[in-house]
This record gives C-alpha cells, structure tokens and sequence, in this order.
C-alpha cells in the first residue's frame, strides 16, 4: 500500500474521545481501552467537540462521584457534534456497573454502555456503535502507545475486593477479588518502561492482598521486589494497601530497594473500635497506633498517608474525640477526610444513628485542620534537605514541575524547578515551601 493510501486512511479514522472521571485505576481502564482502539485503527484524541464517539468513563464510589459523572455525560451532549447528532456517546466504567439496566433506562442519550467487566470489548462495542463507519481491519494504522511522553504512569495489579466494609459500594461494582498474574503486571511494566515511564504506581482496590488467590499463593512484597530487580532504573510505589496487607516482609522489601519509594497510602478510615466494627473492619486505636510505629521503625523516614471518614452513622462524641486524639499523635503525613455519604445499597446505608450532614461536614473539616497542620509542618521541614525529582512537566505559565518520592501523583503537591528535562530524574535541595508544595534547586556535582 503506498504512503498516499495510509494517509487518506488515517484522515478516514473514526476519531474517539475519553472523558475520564474518578481515581486512578479509572485511567489505567482508559489508557488499556485507548490501546485497543488505536490497534483497532481508531483515532484517539482530546477535542471531544470533533470527535465522532466520546467515551466518558464514569465513576460511582459516592453519590457525588455519580453526580459529576452525570453532569459530565450531559455537557458532552450539548456539544454541537451531538445536538446535530454526528456523534455518538459511550457511558463506561462504574456507573453501568452499579446500575446496569436501570441506568439504560434512564439515559436514553447513550449508544451504549460498557461495565468495568467488560471494558476489554470496546473495540467490538464501539463496531455496533458506529456500524459501516467503524474501521476495517485494512486500516489500521501502526498504534501508538498511551504512556508515550509519559514520564509517569498506573499499573493495576488487581481488582475488585472481598472485605464489603459496610459503607463502600466496590465489590457491587468491580466484583469480587482477583489478583493480575504476575507476567501480565511485568508485561505492563515493561510496555510502561518502554513508552519513556521513570515511575510506576501500583494500584488496585486493596494492593496488599495481590496473590493471595494463585493456585500457588504469592504476596505483595515478592511481586515489588521482583518489579524492583528487573527494573532498576524505574521508581515503583505502592498505594492503596489495607493495614492487613502491611507484612514486615513488604516492609523489608520498601526499606531495602533504592528504587522503591518509601511511601505507604494505608486506608484506616477511623481509629474507634465501635466505628470500625460497624465499618465491619478490623483494628482500634491501639492497635492502629502500633502498626504505625512498627512501619516507621522497619522504614526509617517513610512517608505515611491515609484516609479518614468523618459522621459515619453512630459515631458519637466520644468516638470522634478518639480519631481526633489519634489523629494528632500518630502524625500522618498526608490525609484524605470524607465526610460520610450514604451509598445506595450498601448496609451503612440502613443503619440507625444518621448523623446530620452538616454535622459531618463540620466533623470533617477539624480532622482536616488538625492534618493539614501537621502535613504542613512535616513539609516545610523539608525545606533544606537534599532528594531526588523526577520531572514531570510544565504548567501552563511554562513553570516546570517534578515530583519527589515523599509525594504521591495528584495528591500531595508538587516540586516547583528552574531546570530540567522532562523525564529526567534530578537531584533537588529544597529552598522553601508553601502548603504541601515545595521549591527546589537542582544540584549540580558533589
């Protein structure tokens, strides 16, 4: 086929746009949905207004979540493309997972809808979708890979989860657990490592329990050692791991290998044992305390976020004075507090003892001054050590960016440079701070 006819083929492609809302195993989702069609001979881009599909993977954890991700579907259709109807809309992800038929119903909008399960056939969903105008197999152009300029990027080592804490609406939605082979994550890793990705964080609903249900059972601690071995110059970090998964294994392994980040996000959610057990999880106080110093004491300088609800149904003074206390010895890092949501179909959702939302709101916000002074404090110490960055990109006042192990993606602020180049890993001192961002210059030499 000679150069003319690749081209006009490849002006003919079908052009796909995602919108992707929710938390990062969302974007893996559509980065693997993006290589598919790319293969495919798709076209996909960023201009939602010109493309012939827009995909708008949703999220549905809590009923905001749903609501932006209905707000988004409805400001995609009414884009011109599609109130002149020459485009077409795709709803993925976890809201057709949550509400499968009853969402169908009631979005007459939408061509089609993709649950997470299914999200592997996409190519085949978007060919009913587009019908004649769908690309041919003769058409596919060479795909380029998602991650490419990318200096970082997810890998999802699971999915789905099997603890039903009795406020969370994920195994109803993702399904029950099921760990990733090890040479399918290795596979991903590479794919990663070849598109230009300096770092890598693993991900999943609940990362410390990987391997668990292999005919011949593994763990987490093998599974990042290996990564760590094969890939020396790739960063890797661990986040969303269950305090049961945290083993002095895994510890050993985040203090003995350079290119491990020593960074644990380490979902506690509370700290009173009543709260907990109407949680259905496990743990107390004390028991949360521990687990904490026995981290802190096998990983010398690790950084340590969690993540707190506020107002959960029977949680009384008592109760809420017990996190606060907690909160302010144990010393996180970094917090994430949510007030509590009342999810449809959920046990929580039923119990007695629900607490007024602006009480809730309230109880939120003075967990979040009591760890936002801590973090700041914890970060502005910071301020004349040396670390390594690796740089990540510029705003857009052309500010160049990077991003320290002691910081986790979208989530803990950023390092601000003057030099760099993106995809480089450079080492910084630290010259000042403000909130959870921090300053630094490159350092040059010995």
């Amino acid at each position: 086929m000679s150069n003319i006819d690749v081209n006009v083929l490849a002006q003919s492609a079908p052009r796909v746009c995602f919108v992707t809302l929710g938390c990062a195993k969302n974007e893996v989702d559509t980065a693997e949905m993006t290589k598919r069609l790319t293969a495919a001979g798709y076209e996909v881009c960023d201009d939602a207004p010109t493309a012939d599909v827009v995909v708008v993977n949703t999220c549905s954890f809590i009923q905001a979540a749903t609501e932006e991700s209905l707000e988004a579907i409805f400001e995609v259709c009414d884009l011109p493309n599609f109130i002149e109807g020459s485009a077409k809309l795709v709803v993925a992800g976890c809201m057709p997972a949550r509400y499968g038929d009853d969402l169908a119903s009631e979005l007459g909008e939408a061509q089609a809808f993709v649950p997470c399960s299914k999200e592997d056939d996409i190519v085949e969903v978007l060919a009913g979708v587009l019908g004649d105008a769908a690309p041919q197999a003769s058409m596919s152009p060479a795909a380029q890979s998602p991650w490419a300029g990318s200096p970082a990027s997810y890998v999802k080592i699971s999915d789905g989860c099997d603890r039903f804490c009795s406020f969370c609406a994920i195994p109803y939605i993702r399904g029950r657990y099921h760990s990733f082979p090890l040479e399918t994550v290795r596979a991903s890793v590479a794919e990663r490592v070849a598109a230009g990705v300096r770092e890598v964080t693993l991900i999943a609903q609940d990362t410390g329990r990987w391997g668990e249900d292999f005919d011949e059972p593994s763990n987490t601690a093998t599974l990042l050692a290996t990564l760590a071995d094969e890939f020396p110059q790739t960063w890797f970090r661990l986040m969303y791991i269950e305090p049961q998964g945290v083993s002095d294994e895994l510890l050993d392994v985040i203090a003995s290998k350079p290119n491990v980040c020593k960074y644990l996000d380490m979902p506690l959610q509370h700290a009173s044992k009543p709260v907990l057990r109407a949680m259905n999880r496990r743990g107390d106080e004390n028991s949360h305390r521990e687990l904490v110093a026995r981290i802190r004491e096998r990983v010398p300088g690790i950084t340590l976020r969690t993540t707190l609800i506020a107002g959960f149904p029977g949680e009384t003074d008592i109760d809420f004075d017990v996190l606060q206390n907690f909160l302010e010895e144990v010393e996180f890092d970094y917090v994430g507090v949510f007030p509590y949501s009342q999810e449809e179909g959920t046990r929580a959702a039923e119990m007695d003892g629900q607490i007024d939302e602006a009480v809730k709101i309230e109880r939120a916000q003075s967990l979040r001054d009591i760890s936002d002074a801590i973090g700041e404090a914890h970060v502005s110490a910071r301020i004349g050590q040396e670390m390594d960055v690796l740089v990540l990109g510029r705003e857009e006042d052309g500010q160049l960016y990077g991003r320290a192990m002691c910081q986790a993606p979208e989530v803990d602020g950023v390092v601000y440079l003057e030099e760099g180049e993106v995809g480089d890993i450079v080492r910084v001192r630290i010259t000042d701070t403000l909130v959870y961002e921090m300053e630094g210059d490159v350092v040059h030499g010995s």
